[in-house]
């Protein structure tokens, strides 16, 4: 890759950070689309798109998997461009692509069923009703927008031939339902389909299917690349925060150890020495089990050695509220009970 196609997209990641910085949520599908152009990316130019590729898509879903974007920017322009394209049918492309590339149609592409994502599990049904289709069947897990789609496109099983197609619906599914998932950012929807007029686009769905799922499978690695490097970010300033914690605890507790040796332990210093050493040395031991993850929790690792000293000796010779106690005693303070 050249210098030049580096600062290319490395520049096309900065104004998509940008726009999702300024417009968080649905918000930023209209500047993504008007301002950026990313939803026309992968759509050749003879049908208003910028005729580019992968590379260009993969650095929008890297950008939109650090902001854990909900646009519909995988079911539109990755998986309903990609299967338009794939299809073939070059007046479905001309009437919906240029739609698609702007932003101003928000495509569907109805594809797993309750069996899963392979052809061989999809079931719904596409009978042969005069020089159209009938699609009966239940979709499930359709990448959707905030509304219901513009343009719907679904694979169904020819009735006739037994072979998987791709078709467009000529009219609104039977049911269009956004649910709940584990995950809240991206709206998936369930759509029902019950004898709804299609349009056949290609009768060889799974030549289709099969591109697709390169397609989107690559997408998603760069969103999930993208996302993970955010996390990773997110947890390293955390886990920065949380040593800085830990080293002012570490500090303290060493400055009160060194104070109570150096005055020869007197009650009131040994006592407060005593207290907040063993909160340091229990707190900086649990914080050293969590930064190490599953394996700090293993009995036998260093990190859970320091936990299991840090909890015995801080009730050795009295826990620390029996130090503060007595360090209550000294100055003069009642304590309750």
């Amino acid at each position: 890759m050249t210098g030049e196609r580096v600062r290319e997209l490395a520049e096309l990641g900065a104004a998509v950070r940008a726009v999702l910085t300024r417009h968080p949520g649905h918000a930023a599908w209209a500047p993504l689309t008007a301002q950026v152009g990313a939803a026309a990316l992968a759509v050749p130019e003879r049908y208003g798109g910028l005729g580019r590729g992968a590379a260009e898509v993969g650095v929008v879903m890297a950008e939109l998997g650090r902001a854990l974007s909900p646009v519909p920017y995988l079911g539109s322009a990755v998986l309903t461009a990609g299967a338009l394209l794939a299809a073939g049918d070059e007046g479905a492309r001309a009437r919906h692509l240029p739609g698609v590339a702007e932003g101003a149609v928000v495509g569907a592409l109805a594809w797993a069923e309750t069996g899963g994502w392979e052809a061989a599990d999809l079931t719904t049904r596409a009978e042969p009703v005069g020089a159209g289709w009938l699609l009966t069947g239940t979709k499930r897990f359709v990448p959707a927008g905030p509304g219901e789609p513009g343009l719907v496109l679904a694979f169904a099983t020819a009735a006739d031939t037994g072979r998987l197609g791709l078709f467009e619906l000529t009219a609104a599914p039977a049911g269009f339902t956004v649910r709940s998932t584990l995950d809240r950012t991206r709206p998936l929807a369930e759509l029902t389909l019950d004898r709804t007029p299609a349009r056949l686009l290609s009768p060889d769905g799974a030549a289709v299917l099969a591109r697709v799922r390169d397609l989107a499978c690559t997408a998603l690695a760069a969103e999930q690349a993208g996302a993970a490097a955010r996390a990773l970010e997110v947890t390293v300033r955390y886990a920065k925060d949380r040593i800085q914690f830990m080293h002012t605890a570490v500090e303290t507790a060493r400055a009160l150890a060194r104070a109570a040796a150096d005055a020869e332990a007197p009650p009131r210093l040994a006592a407060a020495a005593k207290s907040a050493c063993s909160q340091a040395f229990s707190y900086v031991a649990g914080e050293m089990i969590q930064l190490h993850g599953g394996i700090g929790i293993t009995w036998e690792h260093e990190a859970h050695e320091f936990f299991k000293r840090a909890h015995g000796s801080a009730h050795l010779l009295g826990a620390p509220a029996t130090h503060r106690a007595r360090l209550a005693a000294e100055l003069g303070f009642a304590t309750a009970g």
